[in-house]
């Protein structure tokens, strides 16, 4: 007995041993590529403004910019703040600097700004014995500039050794709009009494505009479709975020039960519906995809990403700008449905960075809509709304 007891005891000793070495090579491990930002200084001359932090391992930045304050946010992944307070100071058109933890294994560094402000070059370099050190350097900027900076961030708030080579400025480019005509191929969304087929419209509005707006030779037009195709809601998306696109204008010609509800609609996206009718709306819209067998998942789990949930906050202020200029470009020409802008969860506006709205045309199921919608004098008029209203946003924005 007293022999299976020792027995027992040393294989008891021998687990916790075991127990011990394993979990501290796990420990290790996890640490492993953990790195530590143990200082942070700021160098102010006039207008501009740098900040150095010093790391023991290289670190992956990810920054962004908010208004209202003006504030800088760089959060960092498995990475430990170990920064002597006494130390962090902000000067020039920094007004305060923040630190801390941002949920699990994420650390984030807020600077508060005076005033407007853009993000004039971000590097991260060998610091010798120190380590590694991120230099990013700001300077004061005209509103114009910050609001243009805030729509075009969601592609260059990456950091790395080697600067992009590839990447051309936001402000050296047209003002570009992408043209969305809705459905197409054996998608043919809705269809009138007389069998007017709503892909052929907004195709046909979709063409029309792009020669617009081309004409004006002061646009970059890129369409998600030029023909009769396919296109799943998410291509539809990624074609505008890849264009960087200033403006996305999703154009549609749905039907509704009362047969005597007529008139354009423009919406903007957002979770809760403004009405029974749009969120139905955007039901049937977001079934798109189901036709094609090609159902997609939302993307809701990326945009709950800290950066993208923040861009789209702001770009929903310019979509919502938009949709109430092109309202007011169209109201003496066309026929409006009463509250004319109205909001639902509409998938494919949901770019977290580009403007982007749904033109509802008319309504198919709307004799006078639809004999009006197969009119190319009157889809002359409407176009003829959209650029204008393209323009003033377009000037609104200080885009150019």
């Amino acid at each position: 007995m007293r022999m299976v007891r020792s027995a027992n005891i040393v294989w008891r000793a021998l687990a916790l041993l075991f127990f011990i070495l394993f979990a501290g090579g796990v420990h290790a491990q996890a640490n492993e590529g953990r790195s530590t930002l143990y200082d942070l200084k700021t160098r102010a001359q006039g207008d501009e403004l740098t900040l150095e932090m010093t790391f023991d391992k290289e670190p992956a930045p990810h920054w962004f910019s908010l208004r209202s304050p003006y504030r800088l946010v760089v959060d960092f992944s498995n990475t430990h703040l170990a920064l002597d307070p006494e130390g962090v100071k902000a000067r020039g058109i920094a007004k305060d600097i923040r630190y801390g933890s941002h949920g699990p294994n994420r650390s984030r560094v807020l600077v508060v700004l005076k005033e407007p402000f853009l993000v004039k070059d971000v590097t991260v370099d060998p610091a010798g014995e120190d380590g590694y050190r991120l230099t990013m350097q700001l300077r004061k900027a005209t509103l114009h500039e910050f609001e243009t900076g805030l729509s075009d961030q969601a592609t260059t708030t990456a950091a790395t050794s080697t600067p992009k080579q590839d990447r051309i400025p936001r402000s050296t480019k047209k003002f570009t709009v992408v043209i969305d005509p809705g459905h197409g191929g054996i998608d043919p969304g809705a269809v009138g009494k007389s069998g007017t087929i709503e892909k052929t419209i907004t195709l046909a509005v979709g063409l029309e505009l792009r020669k617009a707006l081309e004409a004006t030779g002061r646009y970059k037009v890129e369409m998600t479709r030029s023909d009769d195709s396919f296109m799943r809601l998410d291509e539809r998306i990624k074609i505008a975020r890849e264009q960087q696109a200033n403006l996305f204008i999703s154009i549609h010609a749905d039907t509704i039960r009362q047969e005597g509800i007529r008139g354009a609609t423009v919406y903007t996206v957002s979770d809760k519906a403004s009405d029974a009718e749009a969120a139905a709306l955007a039901a049937r819209e977001n079934l798109s995809d189901s036709l094609g067998q090609m159902e997609v998942a939302d993307e809701s789990h990326q945009i709950a990403d800290i950066l993208y949930d923040l861009i789209r906050r702001e770009t929903h202020s310019f979509s919502i700008r938009f949709a109430r200029t092109l309202i007011g470009e169209m109201k003496d020409s066309v026929a409006l449905i009463n509250n004319p802008h109205r909001y639902a969860g509409f998938r494919v506006l949901r770019a977290p960075d580009v403007p982007s709205v749904l033109l509802e045309l008319g309504y198919l199921s709307n004799e006078e809509d639809e004999s009006l919608l197969r009119d190319p004098e009157w889809r002359g008029k409407i176009v003829k709304n959209i650029v204008s209203a393209v323009e003033a946003f377009e000037k609104a924005s200080g885009a150019r």
